[in-house]
């Protein structure tokens, strides 16, 4: 997967207030992630709320954003539901059938929580057998469990020379440093992490970027940190967003993702605040006023830093 060194947003997908999907604000939504600078899209995610999807949705989802990121960024997209292996390899190819870059593996799907890592690898090499030429990534998703891949594991699967993207969601900077030490020399492969509050270290140390749910509110703000965040002449606004992604963290996830829906809707952005997900939490008056206030916080930080909105 070439792509220059930035920001991947993992994709809401925008409902109509009746529950179907709103291919209309899904496109308005895909060219907000693309003006904003993004360097690839991720499709079909849990942030897309993939598990809710069926698979002619997934399909039909993927096969929009493809069209719509053609010769412009190249596009993800997860391939791997559960079942037995050779199930899941069938999707894989369905799904890359729609012109995608590489398929996604959730790792917590490629095995069982109590199976071991070498049950976890002999899997995945499987699943690598069943799909000649399909590139692979992986995502450490936190549904329906978070198996995280250590760095051994990661720099072994990466040598075979078929996985092209991981996104990383282990939490854990010393992890994440190792992980790139041991993969680096693989041209086509990038590590992408999702973990906002070392964003700044994760990227001065190797990382091709960014995958995060905190571009589903400001993607340009992720995109300008891709791109400035060794700036020594920048170094104080560095830290002004290091700093205002480490306070707002939990805001952002809290109701996730009808809060960075609504948000959306604030900045502009014609879509329903609709969620298919259940167990998320409720969307009251004491979770709107801090979105509000993020809202308004966010306008200080991109004052600070000169930032311009892609939206109003």
């Amino acid at each position: 997967m070439n792509t220059k060194k930035g920001f991947i947003p993992v994709m809401l997908t925008p409902f109509k207030d009746n529950g179907a999907v709103d291919f209309d604000g899904l496109t308005k939504l895909t060219y907000l992630y693309l003006d904003a600078g993004a360097a690839g899209l991720f499709a079909n995610c849990l942030s897309s709320e993939m598990f809710e999807l069926s698979e002619e949705e997934r399909i039909a989802v993927v096969k929009h954003v493809v069209k719509l990121a053609k010769d412009k960024v190249p596009v993800v997209a997860t391939g791997t539901f559960g079942g037995a292996i050779s199930k899941q390899a069938d999707f894989v190819k369905r799904i890359y059938d729609t012109g995608i870059d590489a398929v996604i593996g959730i790792t917590g799907l490629l095995a069982n929580a109590n199976d071991s890592d070498a049950i976890f690898e002999a899997n995945v090499h499987q699943l690598l057998q069943l799909t000649p030429g399909v590139p692979i990534g992986f995502y450490e998703c936190p549904v329906p469990y978070k198996r995280l891949i250590s760095p051994q594991q990661l720099g072994s699967l990466v040598a075979t020379g078929r996985i092209t993207y991981h996104k990383d969601t282990c939490l854990d900077i010393n992890q994440i440093k190792e992980k790139i030490a041991l993969t680096k020399h693989v041209q086509n492969f990038g590590l992408y992490d999702a973990y906002m509050v070392h964003a700044v270290e994760t990227l001065k140390a190797g990382a091709a970027g960014l995958s995060c749910i905190q571009g589903n509110y400001f993607p340009e703000l992720i995109v300008w940190l891709c791109n400035n965040y060794n700036n020594s002449s920048l170094s104080a606004e560095v830290a002004l967003v290091q700093q205002f992604f480490i306070d707002q963290m939990d805001v952002m996830h809290d109701v996730y993702p009808t809060v960075a829906k609504y948000y959306l809707q604030k900045r502009g952005l014609d879509i329903s605040t609709f969620t298919r997900r259940t167990g998320i939490g409720e969307f009251d008056v004491v979770v709107k006023a801090k979105i509000d206030q993020l809202f308004d916080d966010y306008s200080v930080v991109k004052e600070r830093i000169n930032l311009e909105n892609v939206l109003v």
